[in-house]
């Protein structure tokens, strides 16, 4: 099979990879450090085993020699020659993320590296010669089944004679299974870095082969019988077969001159030779040099597996919808005889019919949804590591617990709230929990608490992230907002609007500034992208108890739940998560500021209000406020009021991007299909709030181009 043909499993390769990266990660972190737990060790190794296997069949070479080290330490790991403690989790979670590197520059076609791969095998191969160093030469040899890199056979080769091995003649029968081609396995590639070892002769077995007509061109027919002639221990050449053992039946007999015995410190050695770093000072192992690495993967995106172009949808979801379809080729059989006059039908028989057609439509429309779905673990995963790193950067003991994870929501909104949980969490561990001597000194234990929570509510889907740690700080936020000029010295905001206050751009309590937190830049992003989300955010604190952050969104982007607003004859959609209540209005609850704002009290807050026929430039049925509609809608904590005429159905709604279409424009947000076949556009409440507090909801043109 050529190159090119190979080329066609790289993405799923790439996909696999960093899915079996993630149950790495996830095994590391769950290790009991210093106890052994064989089953755990066991996953972490076939997973390694695996992407260095699929790596080698397509030639990237340099996560081949990498992986083919981390495989080593594993083996010795399980063969208990070395313990897992803190400091080997910490080397190995940062091999996780050299993986991770080397997969991207692989699938992007980049060049990765190279500096910090080199760096992180030296902290492998030096631990590797030290647990070897300390064992006696009588130690059993453990039995080595991993690949190595079939790029690397010079090493290889070198490695076996550095150990002290005799040259012998090895004969090795290759007896492929019908299924080896299909699985994507080269024999040429396996007897190609058979003769890397050595000198090597062929002979091949076409007995089986039948006659052309009968011949399935994707099965093998084909045996060889190799003679290699090589300095190399049998676990040397058993590791060119690891990789197909499940697709061919291999036998390799003793070589003709015995291959001396090697002591273990040798072979685990030997093991590291092919992938050892450039010369470089050894540096003794406790703990790993790059730290740096996987501080960086705080903010790095998850995995390839929640944000590739590509998802996995479970049988159960395409059967439904296969149903679904099929009870809608039946109504609409159905209703074709009402068009072709077949039959003897009353109007009741048509309208039954076409209510059924409603349901299965509506019944559709939420089963093709449900193949979107993703449950939210793959979000939530990347934060035990997170935690872990940064809790032990600051000095914290933290406590990460997980709640509601296979909470589904749609795949465009899970790749979107990433970076904001980010930002939530960090801000936790680093400004909400106290240091364990503060915590003791509170009557707290010393490990802190970060909880994860995520639930459907109400046709959305709502995440929390909650603290037990100090809280939020409501003296030093005022302190902080009265030096900006944000509230007046004498103002007493309430509590909801002092804690809204820290999303304000630029805006930080901290003392000092460090590489975590203290700019202020990192709250107002997440307001303003969950924003776009169309969603928003609460924040909730108690002092000395801890506080949680609330965030609220859609389940998907593709569909809203809106309200049909009329406009004299234009039509809009308000999204109903947006919308507080609507009310008609009274004179005495009218005021103004300035001859131009008009506000309007709602029992003991003031609203401004958007008289949208001005924002828009349209007719309106009456310009008299008393004769229209008050919409009282929230975003970012700020309430407004869009004044309309006429209130009219809630229904799903179909969102087309404006800003694809035609063009983005100011306060609105998208357009839908009416089933009268008219457009309504879609109403963007953040958008109408900026436009009208920058002025241009005073008679001025709203719909302006972005």
């Amino acid at each position: 099979m050529s190159s090119m043909d190979l080329e066609q499993f790289h993405d799923i390769f790439f996909q696999e990879s960093g899915e079996a990266l993630d149950s790495m990660e996830q095994t590391l972190l769950a290790l009991p450090a210093g106890q052994s737990d064989q089953d755990g060790i066991n996953t972490i190794f076939r997973v390694a085993h695996s992407i260095k296997g699929g790596a080698a069949t397509f030639g990237f070479t340099e996560l081949t020699s990498f992986t083919h080290t981390v495989e080593t330490l594993l083996d010795l790991a399980r063969s208990g020659r070395v313990m897992i403690t803190n400091a080997e989790t910490d080397l190995l979670l940062c091999s996780v993320d050299v993986m991770r590197d080397l997969l991207a520059a692989a699938s992007s076609k980049r060049t990765p590296d190279s500096a910090r791969v080199a760096a992180m095998q030296a902290e492998f191969v030096n631990l590797i010669e030290s647990c070897a160093g300390r064992k006696s030469v009588s130690a059993p040899v453990p039995e080595i089944v991993s690949t190595p890199a079939v790029n690397q056979p010079v090493a290889l080769a070198n490695a076996s004679t550095s150990a002290g091995g005799a040259a012998g003649e090895w004969k090795i029968r290759i007896e492929p299974r019908a299924q080896m081609l299909r699985h994507g396995n080269d024999p040429l590639r396996i007897i190609e870095a058979l003769r890397e070892l050595g000198e090597v002769s062929v002979r091949v077995d076409a007995a089986a082969l039948p006659p052309l007509a009968d011949m399935d061109a994707g099965a093998c027919y084909l045996k060889w019988t190799v003679q290699l002639k090589t300095a190399a221990s049998r676990e040397e050449i058993e590791q060119i077969f690891a990789w197909i053992d499940e697709d061919a039946v291999i036998t390799i007999d003793a070589p003709v001159v015995a291959v001396p015995e090697q002591t273990s410190a040798q072979v685990a050695v030997a093991e590291a030779e092919p992938v050892a770093a450039p010369a470089s000072p050894v540096v003794e192992t406790k703990a790993p040099t790059s730290q740096p690495a996987s501080a960086s993967r705080e903010t790095t995106t998850q995995a390839p597996s929640a944000e590739s172009s590509s998802i996995r949808v479970s049988i159960e979801k395409l059967d439904e919808l296969i149903n679904t379809v099929g009870e809608l080729v039946i109504t609409q059989s159905m209703l074709s005889q009402f068009a072709t006059g077949r039959g003897d039908h009353s109007s009741d028989d048509l309208k039954n019919g076409l209510s059924q057609l409603e349901r299965q439509m509506r019944a559709l429309q939420e089963s093709v949804m449900r193949v979107r779905m993703l449950p939210i673990s793959f979000v939530f995963n990347r934060f035990p590591r997170m935690v872990r790193d940064l809790g032990s950067r600051l000095g914290k003991q933290v406590d990460l617990k997980m709640t509601g994870e296979h909470t589904e929501l749609d795949k465009t909104v899970l790749e979107k709230i990433g970076d904001p949980l980010v930002h939530l969490v960090r801000n936790s561990i680093d400004h909400g929990l106290e240091s364990p001597d503060q915590r003791r000194a509170a009557g707290k234990s010393a490990v802190g608490t970060i909880h994860l929570n995520a639930y459907h509510k109400g046709g959305n889907i709502t995440v929390e992230i909650s603290d037990d740690g100090a809280g939020l700080n409501r003296e030093r936020i005022l302190a902080k907002a009265r030096e900006r000029g944000l509230i007046g010295v004498d103002e007493d905001p309430s509590d909801e609007r002092v804690h809204n206050m820290i999303f304000q751009a630029g805006f930080s309590t901290a003392e000092t500034v460090s590489d975590v937190s203290g700019r202020g830049v990192g709250m107002d992003v997440v307001r303003r992208n969950i924003a776009e989300l169309g969603g928003n955010v609460q924040v909730f604190s108690t002092p000395g108890k801890g506080s949680m952050v609330r965030i609220r969104l859609p389940l998907t982007l593709a569909i809203l739940d809106g309200q049909l607003v009329r406009v004299g004859e234009e039509v809009y959609v308000i999204p109903l998560v947006s919308i507080v209540e609507t009310i008609q209005i009274h004179r005495d609850q009218l005021s103004s500021i300035a001859g131009q704002t008009e506000l309007f009290r709602l029992r003991d807050e003031y609203i401004p209000i958007i008289r949208l026929y001005e924002l828009f430039e349209i007719d309106a049925d009456s310009t008299d406020l008393f004769c229209g509609l008050l919409t009282i809608v929230e975003s970012d904590g700020r309430r407004v009021g869009i004044l309309v005429d006429e209130l009219l159905a809630q229904q799903q709604v179909v969102i087309k991007s404006l800003e694809t279409n035609f063009r983005p424009l100011v306060g609105l947000s998208g357009a839908t299909m009416l089933g009268d076949g008219h457009v309504a556009l879609i109403l963007d409440v953040p958008g109408l709030m900026s436009c009208f507090e920058s002025g241009c909801g005073r008679r001025r043109p709203a719909l302006s181009a972005a």
